[in-house]
């Protein structure tokens, strides 16, 4: 499985912005999909998740109420619309794929596929 991020770019804090992340090689419709972000000299964090099954979503605390993850099964595409950015939201967003689809799996080393990582910046 491969995965492509897109969307990130430039904007002002208030401001919104929607990743995208398209799979290729094989379906994920089975596949629980996810977002973190990872800041300068920071480690890698949780953003959100979306496992297959009843739409479920997990959100890490900082994003709750201003970022939606959904997908899009007939595109082998996952996405995060990002509202009322924060500088602090600045950091490479990153898409990935559990095979484990199911509960609140919050750990990079619980997923399986990585996209490349596309940048958010956040100006003040």
């Amino acid at each position: 499985v491969q995965l492509q991020a897109s969307g990130g770019g430039l904007v002002q804090a208030g401001g919104s912005l929607r990743l995208s992340c398209t799979a290729s090689g094989r379906t994920v419709s089975n596949y629980a999909l996810g977002w973190f972000r990872q800041a300068p000299g920071k480690e890698r964090e949780f953003v959100a998740r979306l496992r297959t099954s009843g739409g479920i979503a997990y959100y890490a605390d900082s994003v709750k109420g201003r970022f939606t993850i959904s997908r899009d099964n007939a595109k082998n595409a996952v996405y995060l619309r990002m509202n009322s950015l924060k500088p602090e939201d600045t950091a490479t967003y990153y898409c990935a794929a559990d095979r484990s689809s199911g509960s609140s799996r919050r750990r990079p080393s619980d997923y399986d596929y990585w996209g490349q990582g596309t940048q958010v910046t956040v100006s003040s």
